[in-house]
């Protein structure tokens, strides 16, 4: 199965337990394919860096460079409008149809 993952579910999946984790690890056991584009590893990337400086010892950068290595990027064509209520989402929308996934995992109620 290919997936897109919300900012919210990478950052919950490598530092906490529950549904984040065990998506991360089945993406790990080669049960499911990562799909992101540059704009989404961006705001992985922010929102680590961001982690870090509120929070000593906190580090993604491990998990990025793993991400990089192994997921699939695409590059998704940007949309005529926003589409989402938070037009920060339409990348998430975007990337998955670039990438033809079968879901987009988030915590995010809209």
């Amino acid at each position: 199965m290919r997936i897109v993952l919300d900012t919210n579910v990478f950052v919950s999946g490598v530092f906490f337990g529950g549904h984040p984790y065990r998506i991360l690890s089945a993406w790990r056991d080669s049960q499911l394919t990562l799909v992101l584009s540059a704009e989404i590893l961006d705001e992985y990337r922010r929102v680590g860096e961001d982690l870090a400086e509120r929070y000593p010892g906190v580090e993604l950068a491990p998990f990025l460079r793993l991400i990089v290595a192994h997921a699939q990027f695409v590059e998704p064509e940007p949309l005529p409008s926003p589409v989402c209520r938070d037009p920060n989402d339409d990348r998430f929308l975007t990337c998955a149809t670039a990438g033809r996934v079968q879901a987009i995992v988030s915590g995010d109620r809209d």
